[in-house]
């Protein structure tokens, strides 16, 4: 039986990991195998032919379709970072062509242009999962009033100290509470501190990330092998919090 507790896969992304998949074919199986091993749904990042990330709408849809054919009805959430294509108007254009159409996108509240592209997607039946990398993209997500029309919201602090990353999640979480948002949370942190930031998530009802794109170790520090290995860590995390095993950090 799959947890109750939502569970997320971000399978790739610009970490370079020898198990993380970058061509179509290659995403889809990690996706079938993130999915087998107890994720709900998985956040993908579609590359050329080059190997570079893209918002290609070609590149895109045929990731979207690899991911279907192997993984029926789970719900696919591509990226629509300005990491990839840093003017706001080219990433409209962009995201705006898409054919082949995701169930969600990722949008970071802090970039330039995001509640236009969200409002596209929207428009488009596209999900949005507002991401929240900062407490500055907290506050921005607040001022947008985006919430009531969004799936999620993603709490990532992108510190490598432990302390400061939970800190971070705390002051952003306070903030979208606070404004009386209650949309379903999702918690992940960057290397290390992304088991951190996921074991106090557990402890506040919250769902959680895991993948290559965040993390390739594992709790105990270890190299994880892959996605699944990283998806079936997280899982003995939700199963060790339902019997009262964890700890708050």
């Amino acid at each position: 039986m799959r947890s109750p507790v939502f569970l997320q896969s971000a399978l790739n992304g610009e970490r370079f990991h020898a198990g993380a998949p970058r061509n179509a074919a290659a995403i889809a199986a990690a996706a079938r195998a993130a999915v087998d091993a107890g994720a709900h749904s998985v956040h993908v990042h579609a590359f050329d032919e080059a190997g570079r990330e893209t918002l290609d709408g070609a590149e895109c849809g045929k990731v979207l379709r690899a991911i279907r054919a192997l993984c029926p009805g789970v719900p696919v959430s591509l990226t629509t970072s300005a990491a990839i294509v840093a003017d706001p108007v080219e990433r409209f254009r962009m995201v705006e062509a898409w054919e082949e159409l995701p169930e969600l996108v990722t949008a970071n509240q802090g970039e330039a242009g995001i509640v236009e592209l969200c409002e596209m997607s929207l428009r488009r039946g596209v999900g949005i999962e507002a991401g929240l990398l900062s407490v500055e993209d907290a506050r921005a997500f607040v001022r947008s009033g985006l919430a009531g029309r969004c799936r999620r919201v993603l709490m990532e602090p992108l510190d490598a100290d432990v302390d400061i990353a939970l800190r971070h999640a705390a002051e952003m979480e306070a903030i979208v509470t606070a404004a009386g948002i209650t949309l379903e949370q999702v918690h992940h942190g960057e290397g290390i501190a992304c088991w951190a930031v996921n074991r106090r998530a557990l402890e506040r009802g919250h769902g959680i990330r895991t993948g290559l794109e965040d993390v390739t170790v594992l709790p105990d520090g270890r190299e994880a092998r892959d996605n699944g290995e990283l998806v079936r860590a997280a899982v003995g995390l939700i199963e060790t919090f339902a019997r009262g095993g964890l700890n708050p950090p």
